[in-house]
């Protein structure tokens, strides 16, 4: 992880957002402390994608019309 000054980012604002774009992340430090952390947004198609492979090793994909073997009652009031 790269450590900036405040100044330099100000100076070179759209070079790092190009470095940050490609995976990298940043501290920004302010008088030798840091400030904040800039991070790569997570890229939320593969999260998804990652997150239906996970429910799919458990369900039954594609099948919403046949009748689940468990049968119920619903209360009635």
């Amino acid at each position: 992880m790269e450590t900036i000054a405040v100044s330099e980012l100000r100076a070179n604002f759209k070079e790092i957002l190009k470095t940050i774009g490609q995976g990298n992340e940043i501290s920004i430090t302010s008088r030798g402390k840091v400030i904040a952390r800039i991070v790569p947004p997570e890229d939320s198609i593969d999260n998804a994608r990652n997150k239906l492979k996970e429910i799919g090793k458990n369900a039954i994909i594609n099948d919403i019309i046949t009748p689940v073997e468990t049968s119920w009652n619903a209360l009635k009031e």
